[in-house]
C-alpha cells in the first residue's frame, strides 16, 4: 500500500503523515527531510548554492537514515539542524537540481518497493509514487501556514517575525511551483484537503475515512 501526500510548506503534511502512519502501522518517509539534509550539507560546506557540481557530489555521497523521529546524515544527527530557517529557505535551491532529485527519488522508490509506506513532499503523487493507491493534496491559507511555522520556531527558541516567515513561505511556494524538476502540483487523482482552521485530528479523520476500507 502506497499513500502520497503533497502540498506547500506549512500545510501540515509531515504532522498528518506521521499520524496516519501510526494509525495504520506503516512506514513514514519524510522526503522533504532528505532534501533538507543536502541543503544543510551545502551550508556547512561554504554556503555556495551556485556550485551545482559540488551539490550533486554532496548528494551522491550523502548517507541519509531515519531512526524513529531522528534524521541522520553521514552519521550525524541533524534532526534539529535541518529545520533551521536558513535550511528551509535554501531547500528548494537543491530540490530543483535534476541530478539531486534523481538520486533521492530512486532511494525513495526503493524504500516503497516491498513495504507499505506513506510519503509526503511536493511531487510524491506526480513523480515519486505516481501509482500510489491514495493521493492527497494538503493546502492552507498562507497566513495560517506562517502562524504554524512561527509556533514551531518559537518552540525551538528561534525568534522570527510572522511577516518574514510569511514572505519566506511565499517565496518557497513560488520556487516549488515553478521549478523545472518535480514542481509542486496537485495531480488529477489527488484528493484536496484544505487544512485551514482544522485540527490535526480533523484532517486525519478526513484522510482515514478515505482509506479505512482498504485496511479492514
Amino acid at each position: 500500500m502506497q499513500i502520497a501526500i503533497d502540498g506547500p510548506a506549512g500545510a501540515g503534511k509531515s504532522t498528518i503523515a506521521k499520524k496516519i502512519a501510526e494509525s495504520f502501522g506503516i512506514i513514514y518517509l519524510d522526503t522533504g527531510a532528505m532534501y533538507r539534509c543536502i541543503a544543510h550539507s551545502v551550508l556547512i560546506q561554504g554556503d555556495n548554492f551556485n556550485d551545482i557540481e559540488k551539490i550533486i557530489k554532496l548528494a551522491e555521497e550523502a548517507v541519509i537514515k531515519f531512526q524513529g523521529d531522528h534524521v541522520f546524515c553521514n552519521g550525524a544527527d541533524v534532526t534539529e539542524a535541518i529545520r533551521a530557517p536558513l535550511v528551509s529557505l535554501h531547500t528548494s535551491d537543491v530540490a530543483c537540481i535534476k541530478e539531486v532529485r534523481k538520486l533521492l527519488v530512486e532511494q525513495q522508490q526503493k524504500i516503497a518497493l516491498d513495504q507499505s509506506v506513506i510519503m509526503d513532499g511536493r511531487d510524491i503523487g506526480s513523480v515519486v509514487l505516481p501509482q500510489a493507491d491514495y493521493k492527497f493534496f494538503l493546502d492552507a491559507d498562507v497566513t495560517e501556514r506562517a502562524i504554524r511555522r512561527k509556533k514551531e520556531l518559537d518552540a525551538r527558541g528561534i525568534e522570527k517575525s510572522l511577516e518574514s516567515i510569511k514572505q519566506e513561505i511565499e517565496k518557497r511556494d513560488d520556487n516549488d511551483r515553478n521549478r523545472c524538476e518535480g514542481p509542486l502540483v496537485q495531480v488529477e487523482d489527488a484528493i484536496l484537503v484544505d487544512t485551514t482552521g482544522k485540527s490535526i485530528e480533523e484532517v486525519c479523520d478526513v484522510i482515514k475515512n478515505h482509506i479505512s476500507g482498504v485496511w479492514v
